[in-house]
């Protein structure tokens, strides 16, 4: 199987095209006729810095793929539209490969309302996807920035934290130092699909806009980093509490077992693809609700905006974590 016939084959896949997309993928170009305003986010993903081959399987790496870029359309609380991916093969895919890849990213992509609608694939050293994904809102204003948080406004997020790195430690191998019954299993194979499998989180994104957040950011390269982001967009000083961070069940034992702080793992870990919101103090209830009616999680204080600059973590006790996070390049 060629080029054109694989493309051929991954149209016959796609999932129908949603009610803006009036030319999709084969053709030159897509069309679309949005309306309203839309946000537009470009990822990249390269085997061996942003997954593993040997730790995940092809439909995970595909969904992993669009799940992350679809949270950044969560974190402008927008309601998702299309995507389109430039995949690049290495030699050791074949076709059969590349459609279960596809697979993955197709049944996320029905299960969001994302319409799929175009891409190129091209030979490449190693397995990497560049998403662009678009966003709509009725208007402009309605899309939540990370410059708008304001002294005064509540700090929360949503989920649980901490969840994706403890997976990462568990694919790593972390020394256990025993054999896990079955419940313990179960969580451990939670965590894993932390990893793995991320939710991006449209649904609380767009209750969030809606509660009147004024400032929001995808937690993908760690809370303390993010955090940095919405600080300095913002022109504020953020104060978050550590004790407060709700952490994913399992998070202690793993941490335990590989030596490590499970406070530290929450604030610094990364790719858990929760949301950092800033809201107006009276409107926290109502936007804690709406969450919960429309993702099914909880929406959890952490801390306050206050004046100033930079990010600070106390941990119980006093002392002051450092707000690190992931650096693409660094």
């Amino acid at each position: 199987m060629g080029e054109f016939e694989l493309l051929a084959e991954v149209r016959a896949r796609l999932p129908r095209p949603g009610p803006r997309v009036k030319l999709g993928s084969g053709d030159d170009a897509a069309v679309t006729v949005p309306g309203g305003a839309t946000a537009t986010t470009v990822d990249a993903f390269v085997d061996g810095v942003h997954f593993r081959r040997e730790w995940s399987g092809l439909a995970q790496i595909g969904h992993k793929a669009l799940a992350a870029a679809l949270s950044d359309l969560a974190a402008m609380g927008a309601e998702p539209g299309e995507a389109y991916v430039a995949l690049g093969v290495p030699a050791d895919l074949d076709e059969d490969d590349c459609l279960e890849l596809l697979d993955g990213m197709a049944a996320l992509a029905s299960e969001t309302g994302t319409t799929l609608a175009g891409g190129d694939v091209t030979r490449a050293p190693t397995l990497t996807l560049a998403m662009t994904a678009v966003g709509h809102a009725p208007q402009d204003e309605d899309f939540v920035s990370r410059a708008g948080a304001r002294p005064g406004d509540v700090l929360a997020v949503t989920g649980e934290l901490g969840g994706a790195a403890a997976g990462l430690l568990l694919l790593e191998g972390a020394n256990l130092h025993s054999t896990p019954d079955s419940g313990t299993e179960r969580r451990f194979e939670a965590l894993r699909s932390r990893q793995l499998e991320p939710r991006p989180r449209l649904a609380a994104g767009r209750a969030l806009a809606a509660a009147g957040a004024t400032a929001m950011i995808d937690l993908s390269d760690g809370l303390g980093g993010d955090a940095r982001h919405v600080a300095a967009q913002s022109g504020v000083r953020l104060a978050i509490d550590a004790a407060t961070l709700p952490l994913a069940t399992g998070l202690g034992e793993v941490a335990a077992a590989a030596g490590r702080d499970p406070l530290e793992l929450a604030a610094a870990g990364g790719e858990d693809y929760e949301l950092l919101v800033a809201l107006p103090r009276e409107r926290l209830a109502a936007a804690a609700a709406a969450v919960r009616e429309a993702e099914g999680v909880e929406l959890t204080r952490i801390g306050e905006v206050a004046g100033g600059e930079g990010v600070e973590i106390r941990l119980p006790g006093g002392r002051l974590l450092r707000p690190a996070g992931f650096d693409q390049l660094g």
